[in-house]
């Protein structure tokens, strides 16, 4: 995306290199050419850009910590450097480089994840301290993995096998491996926590199939079906808030919203129709069907969708409660984002209620004008073809340079540099808004 032109101009799509949602689905973080933006996604009619940040250039990492004053940011300038920034008070917090290029990073209160392609950094993110390294993890080109956000159990997913569907669930607190789930038979695509930690949804690269799965046991809860069709590209995953809803982006115009419900047998038998001696039949059928067959009819389908005027561009989407309404928000490489409507209750098609610019303070036309709007935009980029970078990272640019970069310390795998200070990360919600909170920094070596 980075070397395409558009006839945007300055400050259009073609400078979106990135996008992410905070974990609470409060923020959009989009890392650019120049460095980076903040917006507050709290309202539907506005998108306040809280902060923009132009330390340093190419931003294809940007991860902010709950609506905290703390983001992460890797350059592609620097791929193996990562950057921690108070950014309200505009100063650098400590930064740490790397033994290769990092691919993804995830954190919650209490712990700070970096994903390179072989290996997997665990640090306490009070003082940044490096508590462990899984060293020779499976080859994954993307850095996919997931960090819970519930800092109670700091639950981390990544995959176990580079050529089938493996998820390793590893313990970022007491650093110790859960369990191993077989979740699919292709190579995984996709992960995600719900916030209480408590589920782990996953979809594998053919992108048909989507599972869900308890953690810490690790036993199939749900599975619902995304679509016949083969080899779709998964951009993102994500949980509603009360993890009674989850929502899956691909490389197509459709997102599926799915409903973690099971259905009560007791009130189909209270009143019988011809659809449930129908269901019945099929359910005894299945018993002599292969496997394939027997699995597809028991899969459920989506409860909700929404067709997007755009056809692969890459996304990463969100379910999120705004003004007190169910919402799915669509961020989308085309340089805007969509807010959309759900119906918890009847599902259906979501209803577009705005759309925003990412790069122009101008506020969008009024609903009638916007089927206008989007058909023009829908041809604002040509498809992506670069591969998916899982549910935070979801519009990547061109690959970071291997080019080697000197500070890596073979003895801690990382290279310190300042440290973050005592703050209350673990007492409660994190708002770094009181230079107070940030007493004067030391440095440390290793």
């Amino acid at each position: 995306m980075e070397d395409r032109e558009t006839s945007d101009g300055p400050g259009g799509p073609q400078d979106l290199i990135s996008a992410s949602f905070n974990q609470d689905t409060t923020s959009l973080s989009v890392g650019t050419k120049s460095g980076y933006r903040l917006f507050s996604v709290t309202s539907v009619d506005k998108m306040d850009c809280i902060h923009e940040g132009a330390e340093c250039p190419d931003v294809y990492i940007v991860e902010r910590l709950f609506s905290s004053s703390l983001v992460v940011v890797v350059s592609l300038s620097m791929p193996r450097r990562m950057n921690v920034y108070h950014f309200k008070r505009g100063t650098e917090i400590c930064n740490y480089s790397y033994s290769n290029n990092i691919l993804s990073v995830r954190l919650n209160r209490q712990r700070l994840v970096v994903c390179l392609e072989e290996s997997v950094y665990i640090h306490n993110i009070k003082d940044m301290k490096l508590l462990k390294t899984l060293l020779n993890t499976p080859h994954n080109p993307s850095g996919l993995c997931a960090l819970s956000v519930n800092h109670g159990n700091s639950y981390l997913a990544y995959p176990g096998s580079q050529t089938i569907g493996e998820i390793i669930v590893y313990n970022a607190n007491n650093l110790s491996t859960v369990t191993m789930i077989p979740a699919h038979d292709s190579p995984l695509a996709a992960l995600t926590f719900n916030a209480s930690g408590t589920k782990l949804a996953s979809a594998s690269e053919r992108g048909t199939v989507i599972r869900v799965f308890t953690i810490p046991e690790g036993q199939r809860l749900f599975e619902f079906r995304r679509g016949m069709k083969r080899y779709v590209s998964i951009s993102s995953l994500s949980f509603s808030t009360d993890g009674q809803f989850l929502c899956a982006s691909s490389n197509t115009e459709t997102v599926h919203i799915f409903k973690l419900e099971h259905h009560s047998p007791s009130r189909e038998e209270e009143s019988p129709t011809w659809g449930v001696y129908v269901g019945k039949m099929f359910t005894a059928a299945s018993t002599y069907l292969p496997s394939q067959v027997s699995d597809m009819m028991h899969q459920d389908r989506a409860f909700a969708t929404v067709r997007l005027n755009m056809f692969g561009l890459k996304n990463v989407c969100a379910l999120a409660t705004v003004q007190k309404l169910p919402r799915l928000l669509v961020a989308s490489s085309d340089g805007h984002i969509y807010i959309y409507n759900i119906d918890p209750q009847e599902g259906g098609e979501c209803v577009l209620v705005r759309k925003h610019r990412l790069f122009e303070g101008d506020e969008e036309p009024q609903e009638e004008q916007q089927e206008e709007e989007e058909l023009e935009d829908g041809r604002s980029l040509p498809p992506s073809t670069s591969p998916s970078n899982a549910a935070t990272v979801a519009l990547p640019s061109t690959p970071p340079s291997s080019t080697t970069l000197s500070g890596y310390s073979e003895d801690g795998g990382a290279e310190k540099g300042d440290v973050i200070p005592e703050h209350e990360f673990t007492e409660g919600p994190v708002c770094l808004d009181d230079e107070n909170e940030f007493p004067p920094v030391s440095n440390q070596s290793n």
